[in-house]
């Protein structure tokens, strides 16, 4: 698992529509379905990661905290399942309904919703305003397996106060880090 920073798409970006099967409640979830009027947060994420893992708890935390204010929230999983047998569809509904994932957790099997959004890595974290426009992409915060800096989500913090106080996010991002994407 070598460590890959996202690749940082071009902020301004309108955010690509997707459809995708939700694997807790078997739906299918588009964009329509989980944007809102003040913003959304499109994470892709994995199972195995160890970054994710590492993270997972502030994942919980702020999706809970910003979903209340009005933010939207997604998290998709476009890992090769036949490879990363632990990142298949029944796996990703088990992990999401054990560490209660407060969003959809959906699978992206053809990895064109990956790679449409330039997801490099997981996690990988996209802020859109309430236009879908892309205004914060990186990491969560600066915490890392193995460094001592506490998971605080301050930098996806600060993206989302602003979006919803409608001041402009800093452009000043950070990617963020972690296992890449593993492709077909």
């Amino acid at each position: 698992m070598a460590f890959t920073e996202s690749t940082m798409l071009d902020l301004g970006t309108k955010a690509p529509d997707f459809s995708l099967p939700d694997t807790v409640s078997g739906r299918t979830v588009s964009l329509k379905d989980v944007k809102t009027d003040k913003g959304l947060v499109v994470i892709f994420l994995c199972n195995h990661c160890p970054y994710v893992i590492h993270v997972n708890p502030e994942i919980v935390r702020l999706s809970k905290e910003y979903l209340a204010k009005g933010i939207g929230f997604v998290g998709i999983s476009s890992n090769d399942a036949e490879k990363y047998p632990e990142d298949a569809p029944e796996k990703m509904k088990e992990v999401a309904q054990k560490l209660g994932y407060p969003f959809p957790y959906l699978y992206d099997e053809s990895q064109e919703v990956a790679r449409v959004y330039d997801a490099a890595c997981t996690p990988d974290f996209y802020v859109f305003d309430k236009d879908l426009v892309l205004v914060y992409r990186g990491r969560l915060d600066d915490s890392r397996p193995k460094n001592d800096n506490p998971l605080t989500g301050k930098d996806l913090r600060a993206a989302l106060d602003a979006v919803l106080a409608g001041q402009p996010v800093s452009e000043v991002q950070y990617p963020s880090g972690g296992c890449n994407i593993k492709w077909k």
